[in-house]
């Protein structure tokens, strides 16, 4: 699955865009961490402001050395509500799994087989519908 550039950056300020008067969509990835090739990391997005089980949910990610909102690179999605269906960039096939617990909003990118080119900043990001 091939996804453009400009599509995560429309993505990208959905996520950060009002719905109400009052309420603030919110997607917190977990904190950054350092790992070595070949170890496994869990990263956590949590999910506020809107009902999760509507919308598909994305990981993204940007290498180091890009500049804001360049060189994104589409990783995982997950369907909602029950997360049936998913699928994966061809770079993270096989060592990525994506997940989503809906009870205590939160989706998850668990990374297994860590290389150097997975070193980038990873980012949730909601589907527009």
């Amino acid at each position: 699955m091939e996804w453009k550039n400009t599509w995560f950056l429309l993505i990208m300020i959905n996520i950060s865009m009002t719905t109400g008067v009052w309420s603030e969509i919110r997607l917190e990835q977990s904190p950054s961490e350092v790992k070595r090739p070949g170890e496994t990391v869990k990263m956590s997005c949590i999910i506020s402001g809107f009902d999760m089980t509507s919308y598909y949910i994305h990981w993204i990610r940007q290498k180091p050395g890009r500049a804001e909102g360049k060189g994104l690179e589409w990783v995982s999605f997950i369907s909602a509500p029950s997360g049936s269906t998913k699928s994966y960039s061809t770079s993270v096939k096989n060592r990525f799994t994506i997940s989503r617990d809906n009870d205590v909003d939160q989706v998850y990118l668990h990374m297994n087989s860590l290389t150097a080119e997975d070193s980038a900043v990873y980012y949730c990001a909601r589907d527009p519908q």
